[in-house]
């Protein structure tokens, strides 16, 4: 036996390699655990079945387990014939250190067992990553490298094991429900004490040390059942905290949804007898798809028309979508290693896309996704912390859950199928399930299965999983009168959306990009070419179309056929004839998109403080949309209306920028737009306002009805004079009376905004006492007040946070005030640095109690390069801070910091 020993000291700071990866010497076949939770203190006793890799390592070769923050209380090597040895610290034994053991003392044998005794102190992780307390439960978070965090193991992807034996023990009272990966196959009260009982799990298939879970605590549920295509009947449960339970019914249906989706687009069942689903209001991530046991964030789990918006009630059906697509997607086919991390997760992404497209709107989907692509996505490549969907090296895993990994990695998954159709697309997915079911493999074996089931070369297409950097086309049209002939010429700039980066991380090569393309009649805006996929190969290839008799308006990239910044010299005139006529709706959404990021960009080219003069064209586009009465998704037109985001403008600029300038040029055009079409906004406005008594129905088409009216009062409340304040009041209130928070919550943005007034503290109180506590309603009064556009926002931000409701362990509640403030313009780029000083205080108050969101709200910092000479000098002040404590970082912030200093 060893005796008891702790290693607390920091982990070492070191990057890994993609090209580095090395098979572990050994494998492990099956796992047994034994979890006793005790009030302070977890025991975790863990019984490893060993076998060599014989194509890396001999007999006797050393054992590398991973490991953190955990008291080791024994070590036992058990041989083939069941003679259980402990072993001592030292050279023929074990080796600790802060990152893990390396077991040195092992038989010269093709496989034995390795037992392990550890207690973790789950009450104490702030982290939030292994097993830790949240409530009124016990839960688990293993990705990407929490495993470790509760006992020794090789904790990596491409260890799949069989868990064979999982029992979980807790007080009765403390815990009464206890919930495991699998199936459960025992359970009963504990022999040595009445007050005690357990439960006992298995998992038939093998899966990574990741997808472990256990839940233990005192959770109320909701139940329900579905039957297979194949006739096996599956339980469901959804579990939260007691007093949540009325709460769990969306998620119960969207899981339904899902499983039939699945089944009816991709052929894919479900694979255990229960599937469970846990809501946890403390929680690092949005979700986690735990084999049989998804653990949820509260905020993507609970819903009430009274609590939550019809963007809420979306997010859940999309994320409980993506969860249960992880089954097959991440689950049974799994990574290799941390590097094909978007194997999984833009596969499944895209997954989850497709399936909320055909729930509700496919072109409001999509225009969704593009929105959230160019705001966050083509920031991050744009800046220092860009890197390849598949990351070619690592210091923090957890850094690497990123918009490019998962919002550009189900890009180039959208394009696979933009190339090979829909039909081939399915044909790739099932040969690729049909070779790799059970295994742990690459994006690479995803790629050769599309062009093996396909019988396309698709090489050249790596290059999307090798490039950073957001690719560039321009694109040139001529037109030739006699012969009848358009032809649209396609080029890439090779490497321009690199030249930002260090020359080791460039790779300038060109890349395979699909543009969907339609040409469109300029009399009668009638489609002459409908969509046709180009493919440009070459640094520029031309494409010709013949039997034009007028030279046509192009409409390009349809959908948004690829990740890319596109270049046209498209015309006012053009682009308001896009947005009128373009039967690609995403297309009618982009030119009116580009409007509105020319009217931006040319205000802020302007004398500052000038009001906008709307241009002729863009007014009536405008005009035309909110007036459009033929159109039956309102969420395209409320879509259509909202001018484009000050981050995606931005990087369509060339530094330095000043971001308040740019701030209150948006805000210039908005105020225009709301002056030019006030009775239009006004009249529409009134014609969504529900009638009195009308029932609330969150459904698609109601949804897009409330979407479009709360543009309307965006506009009609831009003047934020005693009218405005009246109208928002007034929504507040009867939105209140109905039990909507959507517009409840549309109204209470606008308000706090306006002057002071009763009108604004009366709503203030009123949202705070309507949410009796509910923990995520009170995260939405933080929010809306974090992110008012008013000068001395630092100020009410500060207060907020000695708010009595507020706390720095809960992700939620941090984030709801604190990185909501890293998007205020207004406050974070104050002009004499005292946001990015209170930034930085942040980070390190939070890097001391869960490195994994601190590393994020560092990422605020990351744009400082593009800004002008004043913010960069203020910016690199506090760089300077926090790398001169690189010492006590940790190696989630360390990365963080150390690459966006480095920016250029």
């Amino acid at each position: 036996m060893a005796a008891a020993t702790e290693v607390m000291e920091k982990p070492a700071t070191i990057e890994k390699f993609r090209k580095d990866y090395r098979q572990p010497n050994y494998w492990i076949q099956e796992v047994q655990l034994d979890v006793r939770i005790f009030e302070g203190e977890t025991k975790v006793e863990a019984l490893l079945r060993c076998k060599l890799n014989d194509s890396v390592a001999e007999p006797g070769a050393e054992l590398v387990l991973d490991g953190e923050d955990l008291r080791l209380e024994s070590v036992e090597v058990v041989d083939a014939d069941g003679t259980a040895r402990g072993l001592a610290e030292g050279p023929e034994g074990y080796e600790l250190s802060a990152d893990g053991m390396v077991v040195r003392g092992t038989p010269k044998a093709s496989s034995f067992d390795l037992r392990t005794r550890v207690v973790v102190e789950p009450e104490k992780n702030t982290q939030l990553s292994g097993l830790y307390f949240s409530g009124c439960m016990y839960c688990t978070q293993m990705e990407a490298e929490g495993f470790r965090r509760f006992t020794y193991f090789p904790d990596r992807p491409d260890v799949m094991a069989k868990y064979t034996r999982v029992r979980v023990e807790a007080d009765k009272k403390k815990c009464p429900v206890l919930l495991g990966n699998g199936n459960e196959i025992d359970k009963g009260d504990c022999t040595d004490d009445a007050s005690r009982h357990f439960a006992v799990f298995q998992d038939p298939f093998a899966k990574p040390s990741y997808l472990f879970a256990i839940v233990a605590g005192d959770l109320g549920k909701i139940e329900d059942s579905f039957t297979t295509a194949s006739g096996n009947e599956v339980k469901l449960a959804v579990f939260s905290e007691q007093e949540n339970v009325d709460q769990l019914g969306h998620a119960m249906v969207s899981l339904k949804k899902a499983m039939k989706w699945d089944e009816d687009r991709f052929g894919l069942e479900y694979d255990l007898d229960v599937y469970n689903v846990v809501a946890v209001n403390d929680f690092n991530m949005g979700a986690m798809e735990n084999k049989g046991l998804n653990i949820f964030n509260t905020a993507l789990t609970l819903a009430r028309p009274d609590t939550a918006t019809d963007a809420d009630y979306e997010r859940i059906e999309g994320v409980i979508g993506h969860e249960y697509f992880h089954n097959w997607t991440g689950n049974r086919v799994t990574c290799r290693d941390w590097f094909q991390l978007t194997l999984k997760e833009g596969l499944t992404v895209f997954r989850d896309q497709e399936f909320s497209g055909d729930m509700g709107s496919p072109a409001v989907k999509r225009i969704g996704e593009v929105r959230v692509l160019r705001a966050r996505q083509f920031p991050e490549d744009g800046g220092p912390m860009a890197h390849p969907v598949r990351p070619e090296s690592y210091i923090a895993m957890d850094n690497f859950y990123t918009a490019t990994v998962y919002c550009k990695g189900a890009e180039v998954i959208r394009m696979y199928q933009t190339l090979l159709g829909r039909e081939g697309f399915r044909k790739g997915m099932d040969l690729y399930f049909e070779r790799h079911d059970g295994g742990a493999v690459s994006c690479d074996d995803f790629r050769a299965a599309m062009a093996e089931a396909n019988g396309r070369d698709l090489s050249q297409f790596e290059e999307w999983y090798l490039q950073p950097g957001t690719p560039q086309v321009q694109v040139r049209s001529a037109w030739d009168a006699a012969a009848k002939t358009y032809t649209l010429t396609l080029s890439q700039k090779v490497g321009a959306g690199q030249a930002h980066l260090p020359e080791a991380k460039r790779r300038e090569k060109p890349m395979l990009i699909p543009v969907v393309v339609g040409l469109l009649d300029r009399a009668t805006g009638k489609e002459l070419v409908p969509s046709k996929v180009l493919e440009l190969t070459e640094a520029e290839r031309s494409f010709t179309f013949e039997g034009m008799d007028a030279e046509p308006v192009p409409s390009l990239l349809r959908d948004f056929s690829a990740p890319v910044k596109m270049d046209y010299p498209y015309t006012d005139e053009d682009l308001a004839f896009l947005a009128a006529y373009d039967t690609d709706s995403f297309n009618r959404w982009e030119a009116a998109q580009s409007l509105g990021a020319k009217a931006i960009t040319d205000q802020y080219a302007a004398e500052p403080g000038s009001e906008h003069a709307l241009s002729p064209g863009f007014a009536e586009a405008l005009r035309r949309i909110v007036n459009d009465r033929e159109t039956q998704d309102l969420s395209l037109l409320a879509y259509a209306l909202i001018l484009p985001a000050e981050s995606a403008i931005l990087e369509t600029m060339t530094p330095p920028i000043d971001p308040v300038r740019l701030h209150k040029a948006r805000g210039a055009v908005r105020a225009a737009i709301a002056a030019a079409l006030r009775e239009d906004f006004q009249r529409r406005y009134e014609e969504l306002t529900p009638a009195q008594g009308e029932e609330l129905v969150i459904d698609g088409p109601n949804a897009g009805k409330r979407a479009l009216r709360n543009v309307c009062l965006g506009y009609l409340a831009a003047p934020k004079d005693a009218a405005a304040v009246s109208l928002c009041a007034a929504q507040f209130e009867e939105a209140r009376t109905r039990g909507c928070m959507t517009d409840k919550l549309a109204a209470l943005g606008h308000l706090v905004e306006m002057p002071d007034g009763p009108e604004v503290t009366q709503a203030l109180q009123a949202f705070y006492d309507d949410a009796k506590g509910d923990f995520l309603v009170i995260n939405k009064w933080f929010t809306m007040q974090a992110a008012a556009d008013v000068p001395d926002i630092l100020a009410r931000v500060e207060k907020l946070i000695a708010h009595p409701d507020f706390t720095f362990t809960n992700p939620n509640r941090l984030r709801s005030v604190v990185s909501v403030f890293a998007g205020n313009v207004t406050g974070f780029h104050n002009a004499d640095g005292s946001g990015y000083a209170f930034m930085r205080e942040q980070v390190l108050k939070v890097d001391k109690l869960n490195p994994q969101v601190a590393s994020r709200l560092a990422l605020a910092f990351s744009t400082w390069a593009k800004l002008d000479a004043g913010r960069q000098g203020l910016i690199k002040e506090q760089l300077t801070v926090l790398r001169a404590k690189e010492a006590e970082l940790s190696k989630d912030t360390y990365e963080v910091v150390s690459k966006v200093s480095q920016a250029t």
